[in-house]
């Protein structure tokens, strides 16, 4: 039986809920030691989640033969050296988003691990989830007929407010659109395939923020990247999307998600910024075209409400401190296993991530950009994917 022996770089916040995740799935993968700044800190990590190894450095993680997947938990800006250094090392790499700050890192880590036949996923993973796999299953079934476009929003003032060292998201790498973008650009490429062309427009509302919470209370951040993109994609099927990022919105009532077809309508309607596709489950409304205001217009009966979809795939909470952060990397380590496609790969973040910095360079340049890079549309989580055993 094949285990994937894991070792993690970045001790921080999300630290734990990938590991107690990784845990849950001990046939094929064993999360053995971690590796941050400081050595203490690391030691007094992995004995508090059963790991049996801490390192000083992330160099020693990789150097470490009995280390295969290297799972990269540290900001954005970090993101390109470290896993081009585990790759380097002869490990397969899976990455929290973005892949890298820019598209160019991004397309070499790549190059590398093809010309060293590793493997590279990525997050977000919250498209194997039960709501957006619901939303794939309409897809597929032919509810909504041709898909005709699509609207995202995630919307926020930012992260100053509930994080204790927000300043790296308003540093390159950063930004809404970098931040919370991929999980909202990740759903779009999951559901529609790969994007032919971008545009969008930019604007930095404030040239600082100031922390609003410890330690760091009271520090005013620089800021060096968009806060609000408005961008229009054009899928290689024809779609056509609006996606809008933004940290310099107080309230929002817009859907966070909702793709039009020719025969209907799916909604994900949640209110909060923070409950759309960067959760793994919550609600999906359909309105098919029999139910529409606009047919027979005007009418006297009363128009149907939105029907909500029975959610029968795994991985379907809907609360923040239960998440499934990881099963991405499962997946990974399954297909390696399996000889077959990764469904969080590095190629469809690849993608996502030109898509994104193509945005970007829309808005700077008052033009549209092409992409150069395509992936192939990650196959259907099956409902009986296992959902583990929580400890």
């Amino acid at each position: 039986m094949t285990v994937f022996r894991v070792g993690v770089v970045g001790i921080g916040d999300i630290f734990g809920v990938y590991v107690a995740n990784l845990q849950r799935y001990p046939d094929i993968v064993d999360v053995v030691g971690c590796a941050g700044r400081d050595l203490d800190r690391a030691r007094r990590m992995a004995a508090g989640h059963g790991l049996r190894r801490a390192y000083a450095t992330p160099d020693d993680l990789f150097a470490d033969p009995e280390i295969d997947i290297v799972l990269d938990l540290t900001t954005p800006s970090a993101h390109a050296a470290l896993n081009l250094a585990a790759i380097r090392a002869g490990k397969h790499v899976y990455s929290e988003k973005p892949l890298a700050a820019t598209f160019g890192e991004g397309r070499a880590l790549m190059d590398a691990a093809a010309e060293q036949g590793h493997s590279v996923g990525c997050a977000p993973d919250t498209f194997m989830g039960g709501r957006l796999q619901t939303c794939r299953k309409l897809l597929d079934d032919g509810r909504l007929g041709e898909v005709v476009g699509a609207s995202a929003f995630v919307v926020s003032h930012g992260h100053e407010w509930h994080h204790p060292n927000p300043a790296f998201f308003y540093q390159p790498g950063g930004g809404p659109l970098l931040d919370i973008g991929p999980y909202y650009m990740t759903a779009l490429l999951a559901l529609l395939g790969p994007v032919e062309t971008a545009a969008a427009m930019g604007r930095r509302t404030f040239p600082t923020r100031t922390i609003q919470t410890a330690p760091h209370r009271g520090e005013t951040v620089e800021v060096e990247v968009d806060t609000h993109v408005t961008g229009v994609l054009r899928f290689g099927s024809g779609a056509l999307a609006t996606l809008i990022t933004s940290f310099d919105v107080w309230d929002s009532e817009l859907p966070r998600l909702e793709i039009y077809g020719t025969r209907g309508t799916i909604c994900i309607a949640d209110i909060d910024p923070l409950d759309g596709p960067n959760l793994f489950g919550g609600r999906v409304l359909f309105r098919d075209a029999e139910a529409s205001r606009w047919r027979g217009m005007p009418r006297s009966e009363p128009l149907s409400d939105w029907t909500e979809v029975p959610i029968e795939h795994p991985f379907r909470s809907q609360s923040h401190a239960d998440n499934s952060r990881g099963i991405g990397l499962v997946d990974m380590a399954y297909a390696i296993r399996d000889g077959r496609p990764a469904r969080a790969s590095g190629a469809m973040a690849l993608h996502a991530l030109e898509a994104m910095e193509a945005m970007l360079t829309s808005a700077r340049e008052s033009t549209f950009v092409r992409l150069s890079t395509t992936f192939d549309r990650p196959a259907p989580l099956p409902a009986d994917w296992p959902a583990g055993e929580r400890r």
